[in-house]
Parts: structure tokens; C-alpha cells; sequence
């Protein structure tokens, strides 16, 4: 029985408009490819040596011509720019109510923490209908996040994040690789991701993924602990100190720098805040922050203290309110 599939699966709300922004390119190539061939075997022939053909009165212009194979090309190309850009926005678009998962790259595995705590290795388990939003970062050298069936693809580099959206339209299971040459061992690094109805999903997560055991901790609870255990509520109390900030409350607003920028205190913020402190500080603060972070943090604790500090007031107790301010930095 005839089974070569021309494309993968389309699996995701961006896969059908991706593929028919591809074959309209493709076509086009072909039909182009095929008038130019034909014309060049068709004078070939005609004007081949000894042919009857007449030679007389050949011009070397005919702006008629020269329009035709011009301008229709240069209007196709235009449409073709129209339509690609507005796939890519609609694709960098951040959706509503997003469901976020984190990503990590490693030489050579992909490892997964979803918000609830399930963590996973090489697998990404994912709700039907949901659209989702992946936060990805590298701990070694440059990767990329492929999923062939959402037609979805993006770079994870190391030293800041980087993310990605789609929502799944279609249970099963996918194959997920890296698409950046990565070492000895890049063709080894994939992995798979299972699509699940809603209800399914929410059952798979409350049994703690594939380890069948609930999981006690959250990732924002997990940072609250790394808080406490690095002691950076010494600093980042309640509410602002001289020693430093208060973080409580901080993620999504305007930070007033020395420098008079005014970043927003997002993810990419919070991590160069905790690994990088000096390189922007906050106004009426100095160079205090003791330590080197990129020592003491992972890139998974990282994530789990960024993920604490984006849910202030989780707990109302003044030992959680100090966990609450995430992040032990100078800024």
C-alpha cells in the first residue's frame, strides 16, 4: 500500500496556514522553473546550427517584454513577503492564557519542568486546545526546539531565554529534535511530545507525569525554599531596604535604572538581575550584593526563583512574604 507522506502530521493551529504559505512558494518555483526551461529548449531548437530559421531584424530590447517577466514576478514577490510576515507575527504573537512550560538544553537532552513541578526528560507532555508558551534556555552551547507537527522552531542559546508559542490541535504523539549542530552527539538529542485531551492531561499531572506519584512540590514552592536556603530575604525583605529592593510584587513592572533606562522586570530581567547584578542597577543602590550567583544558582533553580517571584502574595506568613521577594540581587 502506497504510504510516503509528502509532510509531517499537522498538529498544531499553525501548521495548515504554514504548509500552504510552503506550497504556493513551491508552486510558483515549479512554474517558473518550467516556463524558463521550456523557453530556453524551445529557442534552443528553433535557432540551433543550420536551422531555417529566420535571423533577420533581431532586436537587442523590447520593453514589452521586459515588463512582462518584471512586473508580475515583482507583485507575486510582494504578496509572497505580505503573506510570510504576517504568518511569523501571527506566530511571535503572545496568546491569551497561555499555559508556559520551561525548557532546558543540555548536550545532549532536552529537560522539561512544567509550573506544577512534573519534570521530564526527552518528553513534553501537552493539553489539546491549550495554547502554549515555551520559555527555553541552554546551559552549554547552541540548540533548537523542533516540533516538525506544530511546524514550530526556534534557537536556544545560552545566557538568556528565549520563547516560542503554538497551541496543539491533535492528540498524539510527535517526534521533537534539535535542529542546531550541537556535538559529537546532536543526532541523539530528540525526544517526543505527547498530545492529550484536556481532561487527560489534567489527570496525568495530578499523578505526577510518567513517575505515577504526586508531586509535592511546585516550582514557585521549590524557589521559595532556594530563597530562604541562600538566605536572600537578609536583603529583599517585605519592602525596600538600604541593603536592596523589595522583589515582592516586582515581575511585569518598570524598573528606574542608574543608567535612567527603565527596563520591565520580565523573566530575561530577573535572571540577569540574580547572575549579572552589576551590569544595571537599580536607582539610589550600589554595587552591594555579595557572591557570585552563576555559581550558586542552576538554570533549573534559576527558573524555579523566577517562577515564585512572578506569584507575589502566594502565602501571607512573614517568612513566605520575604520568599515572595525571589531573586537576592542588588537590583
Amino acid at each position: 500500500m502506497w504510504n510516503f507522506p509528502v509532510a509531517p502530521p499537522k498538529a498544531s493551529t499553525y501548521a495548515a496556514p504554514h504548509d500552504y504559505l510552503f506550497y504556493a512558494i513551491t508552486a510558483l518555483t515549479v512554474f517558473f522553473t518550467v516556463v524558463v526551461f521550456a523557453v530556453v529548449i524551445f529557442f534552443a531548437i528553433k535557432y540551433r546550427e543550420g536551422s531555417k530559421a529566420s535571423r533577420e531584424g533581431a532586436s537587442d530590447e523590447n520593453l514589452r517584454v521586459e515588463i512582462m517577466w518584471s512586473v508580475p514576478p515583482l507583485f507575486l514577490a510582494f504578496l509572497i513577503f505580505a503573506w510570510s510576515t504576517k504568518l511569523y507575527v501571527d506566530w511571535r504573537k503572545p496568546p491569551d492564557n497561555a499555559m508556559e512550560v520551561f525548557v532546558i538544553g543540555k548536550q545532549w537532552m532536552w529537560h522539561v519542568q512544567h509550573a506544577n513541578g512534573v519534570r521530564e526528560n526527552n518528553e513534553l507532555h501537552l493539553p489539546a486546545g491549550v495554547p502554549i508558551r515555551v520559555t527555553m534556555i541552554s546551559q552549554d552551547v547552541i540548540h533548537a526546539f523542533y516540533i516538525p507537527a506544530f511546524r514550530s522552531q526556534y534557537h536556544v542559546v545560552p545566557g538568556r531565554y528565549t520563547v516560542q508559542y503554538f497551541t496543539p490541535t491533535t492528540p498524539g504523539r510527535y517526534p521533537l529534535y534539535c535542529t542546531m549542530h550541537c556535538g559529537t552527539q546532536h543526532s541523539e538529542m530528540g525526544g517526543y511530545v505527547t498530545v492529550l485531551s484536556k481532561d487527560e492531561f489534567a489527570k496525568w499531572l495530578e499523578r505526577g507525569g510518567e513517575e505515577q506519584a504526586p508531586v509535592t512540590k511546585t516550582m514557585a514552592q521549590r524557589g521559595a525554599e532556594l530563597f530562604k536556603d541562600k538566605n536572600c530575604g537578609s536583603c529583599h525583605g517585605p519592602a525596600d531596604t538600604v541593603q536592596g529592593p523589595s522583589l515582592n510584587g516586582i515581575y511585569g513592572t518598570a524598573r528606574k535604572m542608574t543608567d535612567g533606562s527603565a527596563p520591565i522586570a520580565d523573566q530575561e530581567y530577573l535572571r540577569e538581575a540574580i547572575i549579572d547584578p552589576y551590569r544595571r542597577l537599580n536607582q539610589g543602590y550600589r554595587d552591594t550584593m555579595p557572591g557570585d550567583y552563576r555559581q550558586v544558582f542552576t538554570e533549573e533553580e534559576l527558573l524555579d526563583v523566577i517562577e515564585y517571584t512572578k506569584s507575589p502574595g502566594a502565602t501571607k506568613t512573614p517568612e513566605v512574604q520575604v520568599a515572595t521577594n525571589s531573586g537576592a540581587s542588588s537590583r
